[in-house]
């Protein structure tokens, strides 16, 4: 069903909670942004000094050796099937990386970056060594209370009593968000608070996943990120409930972006990630597996790509896929990087054309139209602003959850940094969100949104957003946690606003459309009339 061309073979927020942080939800993503932007900033000066380092010293590559690394689309295009990942070894990565628990409690804040400069939101970072005595003695505590009741629920889950350690982690929960996060409330950081309950939420991540009940992980999972999205561990572990959940295409995306979050804050254990690269490769082989309405094909490339080259990549498929040709889709939007042979030291790491082939070409032709678009918008209304009857609302959504969705879910396992929002798959899943209240799925309907904001949360350290995107991030935060706490209508959401002038763009099309043909028709027909009285007029 799938193919690798040239592939090389390796291996529910409370309310106290948002009220002590999410009032300030504005404030805080630009804090993350700029900080983003320094962790980006702080690698790349890094990785020029190396450079710098090495041509000092005469040991510069040469030009030609990097070139012959990476593979054009001249070379010949040669499919292979995915080697297959047995359980064994995702569940070892699981228990290393996913299960882990401290022997002393220690807090995401705890730990200090290997460079100089201003901290993250959380100060998550899996760093190379202990905390330096300068940075130490200036630690924010605790409160003690909260510190028993922390002890008390790692101590059950290291006897392997998770029902109770959950049940203990949610009290600490409920402490952290009544004030008593803190040694000195009134003195600490929203920062410190919450990489406090980022710590608890993805705590009870771990205990709700020992207890085989994914369903109940999958929220707090979000949440953690949503409150510290730079540390590696959260998305790792959204993975693996999206693992359990068989969700693979999003499970790997999670360890994706948790790969590159341990990369860009500064992590530099090899081992673990490998680790990482190795779950994130088993979650897309298992999502291209279990695909029946679509199958794949990678082709590296490095220069640019002409007409020429993409119709012979459609050939190979064609060839290789036989079954899935009634449309192929090309996605021109960005380009995908493999787990094997990720590596997020040179920018950028070896890229890959991602052509996907459908049974059905109205998915493929759904595709071709959003990312042709620069308002992400699903079309079965008649009408810009006529409402969906019923059955209606029914079918679109299903026709949402079950084909568009899941294959952009796929499309962004291997796709870091997409167009935002185009094709990010937030505005498309707060839409489906709008549709899933209508009907009244309020659980379905939490949890997308709490996904959507986890995305949200995690995007400005994934590409560079200009103002206007910011501006964009922040609204729809802000709408997401009031949508949470149902503070909002649904007709202000900024998804549905934008939604409806996706509509009146796609009616101008379609009248532009009806326009030409309806203009190409008639001059066809006038220009045979006057044929007509041409030869009528020879002939008397």
């Amino acid at each position: 069903m799938s193919a690798l061309a040239n592939s090389p073979s390796i291996l529910e927020m409370p309310q106290e909670i948002k009220k002590s942080s999410g009032d300030k939800q504005g404030e805080t993503t630009v804090e993350r942004i700029k900080m983003a932007k320094s962790l980006k900033e702080k690698q790349n000066s890094d990785l020029e000094k190396v450079a710098f380092k090495r041509k000092a010293e005469g040991e510069e590559k040469p030009i030609g050796k990097k070139e012959a690394k990476i593979m054009e689309l001249d070379s010949p295009l040669i499919t292979m099937p995915l080697p297959h990942i047995p359980l064994k070894s995702i569940m070892d990565v699981e228990v290393k990386l996913v299960y882990v628990d401290e022997e002393d409690i220690s807090y995401e804040f705890a730990q200090s970056f290997p460079f100089t400069g201003p901290r993250p939101i959380g100060r998550a970072a899996e760093t190379a060594g202990p905390v330096p005595m300068s940075l130490s003695k200036v630690l924010p505590q605790i409160d003690k209370w909260l510190q028993v009741a922390l002890k008390d629920a790692s101590s059950c889950y290291r006897q392997k009593k998770y029902s109770v350690a959950a049940g203990q982690f949610r009290t600490a929960l409920e402490l952290c968000s009544k004030g008593a996060a803190m040694g000195k409330p009134f003195e600490a950081s929203a920062a410190d608070i919450t990489s406090v309950a980022s710590f608890i939420e993805t705590k009870l991540v771990a205990c709700y996943l020992r207890m085989r009940k994914p369903d109940l992980a999958l929220n707090h999972a979000h949440r953690s990120i949503v409150l510290n999205p730079s540390y590696f561990r959260n998305h790792l572990r959204q993975a693996t409930v999206f693992r359990c959940l068989e969700r693979y295409s999003e499970a790997a995306r999670s360890a994706m972006i948790a790969d590159y979050m341990f990369w860009l804050c500064g992590g530099t254990e090899q081992s673990t990630s490998k680790l990482i690269k190795l779950y994130w490769q088993a979650m897309v082989e298992e999502a291209i597996t279990r695909a029946e309405s679509f199958s794949v094909m990678y082709t590296p490339f490095a220069a640019k790509i002409r007409p020429d080259k993409i119709e012979k990549v459609k050939e190979v498929f064609t060839k290789t896929h036989p079954a899935y040709v009634d449309y192929i889709y090309t996605d021109f939007q960005s380009f995908h990087v493999l787990p094997q042979t990720a590596d997020w030291t040179p920018f950028p790491p070896q890229q890959y054309l991602l052509t996907l082939g459908f049974k059905n070409k109205d998915d493929g032709k759904f595709l071709e139209k959003v990312s042709s678009r620069k308002l992400p918008i699903f079309t079965e209304y008649k009408t810009p602003f006529g409402l969906l009857a019923r059955e209606d609302t029914v079918r679109h959504m299903e026709t949402m959850g079950k084909r568009i969705l899941p294959i952009l879910d796929f499309i962004r396992s291997t796709q870091l940094n997409g167009s935002f929002p185009t094709c990010s798959g937030v505005m498309e899943k707060l839409q489906y969100a709008s549709l899933l209240s209508r009907q009244q799925r309020v659980k379905e309907q939490a949890q997308v949104v709490h996904h959507a904001m986890a995305e949200l949360a995690t995007i400005p350290y994934l590409q560079d957003l200009s103002k206007q995107e910011v501006e964009l991030l922040q609204s729809l935060m802000a709408d997401a946690v009031d949508t949470l706490e149902g503070r909002r209508d649904e007709k202000e959401h900024v998804w549905n606003t934008t939604q409806k002038v996706g509509r009146i763009e796609d009616f101008l099309y379609q009248l532009e459309d009806s326009f030409l043909k309806s203009k190409k028709l008639r001059t066809a027909r006038r220009q045979k009339t006057k044929m007509k009285r041409l030869q009528a007029v020879q002939q008397n």
